[in-house]
């Protein structure tokens, strides 16, 4: 019996299509709602990130719909010929290869063109890494920053959480396992090495670990146990101290005016962010306002 208040995709109009996007496990198959799975054996076709992947998933469960590959390499091409075989009534689901879609995964473009075509798009909730971390850290969570993964160079990195050191909200990472030590060196580097952390490994699988301490602590920690480098990570660093965020904000833009008599804004801002720790786009946008 179908619990009160949900709908499977058989259940409207022959001629209604339609696009849901359905979370999978991230881990713990147990995590995975009825509901789930039983919209994925209705629906015509499943769009999966990877359907490799996603076959094991799905024949564990005895779910034998069709799959279709969608991921960045080809949404942009794929989301037209779906949405066309939803207007002609097809009912389709979008899966990732763990958690909710559209969460640093792909699946934007799709879910954007389906809703511009007039479709109906219909979430079924499930695991999300990002607030599967939060939930568990012990940092503020009424207000966070959801960052997805920073980028693999250095500089780059650096560049990203440098315009974040006086975010005040806690902040929230992705991160890979061949480059969780030298983002923890970053981060501990930009932001300081006492600046208060979590580190959420392998969450809901077996050698699930959470990590608590400063981004120092956190950093040796990682680089002497081999262990703590392996498997998927959510990195939570704690917001800035607004007061010292508003200081370094005061600092740096009593740099940023003295550096803009002989440099351009773009360069100014980069400069008395790197020296003051302020935020380089709150410096730049004050000169712009």
């Amino acid at each position: 019996m179908r619990a009160q208040g949900t709908e499977s995709p058989d259940s409207g109009k022959p001629d209604s299509g339609k696009l849901w996007i359905v979370a999978t496990p991230i881990g713990n198959l147990a995590d995975w709602s009825p509901r789930a799975q039983e919209t994925l054996r209705d629906v015509d076709l499943i769009a999966a990130e990877d359907t490799r992947h996603s076959a094991a998933l799905l024949a564990q469960f005895g779910i034998g719909t069709r799959t279709l590959a969608l991921h960045e390499h080809n949404e942009r091409d794929k989301s037209d010929e779906l949405v066309q075989r939803m207007r002609e009534g097809a009912q389709i689901a979008l899966i990732s290869d763990a958690g909710t879609p559209l969460v640093s995964d792909p699946g934007f473009r799709l879910v954007r063109a389906a809703r511009e075509a007039g479709i109906a798009v219909s979430p079924i909730p499930g695991a999300c890494a990002a607030i599967a971390a939060l939930s568990a850290a012990g940092l503020p969570s009424d207000r966070f920053v959801f960052e997805g993964f920073l980028p693999a160079k250095s500089a780059a990195r650096r560049a990203q959480l440098q315009a974040l050191a006086a975010e005040t909200r806690t902040l929230i990472f992705y991160e890979s396992s061949h480059r969780i030590e030298e983002s923890l060196s970053d981060c501990a580097s930009v932001f300081g090495g006492d600046r208060h952390a979590v580190l959420a490994r392998e969450l809901t699988k077996l050698y699930e670990t959470i990590l608590d301490g400063t981004l120092a602590d956190l950093s040796v920690r990682v680089s002497t146990d081999a262990d703590q480098r392996r498997g998927e990570f959510v990195l939570l660093v704690a917001g800035a101290d607004a007061g010292d965020a508003a200081a370094k904000l005061v600092q740096g833009r009593r740099v940023f005016d003295i550096l803009r008599r002989e440099l351009p804004p773009s360069r100014a801002a980069k400069l008395a962010a790197e020296i003051t720790g302020a935020s380089r786009k709150a410096l730049y946008d004050a000169v712009e306002s």
